[in-house]
């Protein structure tokens, strides 16, 4: 499987990151973005450039792309909606239209959040935007999946840029074995969601029993993402 990452200096796409040099399945990974990683690896290789949405470079590669996890995000946090939409939804978009143009057999994974609209009318101006991003994206002709995670807890030294995260990660942090335990359903890991990632976009063994082959939903939540990281950990 070769990989388009989109985000991977994020604390969820450098857990994504981390899941697809560990496992062999993922035989290259490209990472686009404004900075470099700061990483090396044999199965990486990284397009760094003012505009991540810019392709050009590309074309001639993008069909032998399986999949594009898309990790990038910032938080609204202060942000009016107009530029949250620019960075949530115009540059998601934008890069989601040629992928899904150069090979409709592609894999596409979006970070979106636990409480996105999907109806595109709430009164949460985060929700509207990234529940009109996940409606779009579902129209592409790929497979889209989007990711919910809730809440994250960061593993192996994956931190988040945010301030504001760092530190409520950093307060919580003693909590999440207690979160774990008494609502499974509402935590994960980074680590869990790099794994089922590298899941949804891989075909399902020729051996594998029927019920173990059926499709992902395309929405999903941490109990799904969990679910799938496991299975790929034992895999």
């Amino acid at each position: 499987m070769n990989v388009i990452l989109y985000g991977g200096t994020g604390m969820i796409g450098r857990g994504v990151l981390r899941e697809c040099l560990r496992d062999d399945a993922v035989e290259s990974v490209l990472a686009v973005g404004r900075t470099p990683l700061g990483v090396s690896h044999p199965k990486l290789r990284e397009l760094v450039q003012p505009d991540p949405a810019d392709l050009s470079a590309l074309t001639a590669e993008l069909p032998g792309y399986d999949a594009c996890f898309f990790c990038l995000g910032v938080s609204s946090v202060g942000m009016k909606e107009e530029a949250y939409r620019r960075v949530t939804y115009d540059l998601t978009l934008a890069v989601a239209r040629p992928l899904a143009a150069a090979n409709p057999a592609l894999t596409f994974v979006y970070v979106s959040g636990e409480g996105t609209d999907s109806t595109e009318r709430g009164r949460s101006m985060w929700a509207r935007v990234k529940g009109k991003t996940e409606n779009d994206l579902l129209q592409l002709p790929f497979n889209a999946y989007m990711f919910r995670p809730g809440i994250v807890q960061p593993v192996s030294g994956m931190p988040s840029k945010t301030r504001l995260y760092r530190t409520a990660y950093a307060v919580t942090a003693p909590l999440f074995p207690v979160l774990r335990r008494i609502a499974p359903n509402l935590v994960t890991t980074t680590e869990a969601i790099g794994r089922a990632m590298i899941a949804v976009a891989s075909p399902p063994p020729a051996t594998a029993p029927a019920a173990a082959s059926e499709p992902a939903p395309r929405i999903l939540r941490p109990r799904d993402i969990n679910h799938l990281g496991r299975a790929r950990g034992q895999s």
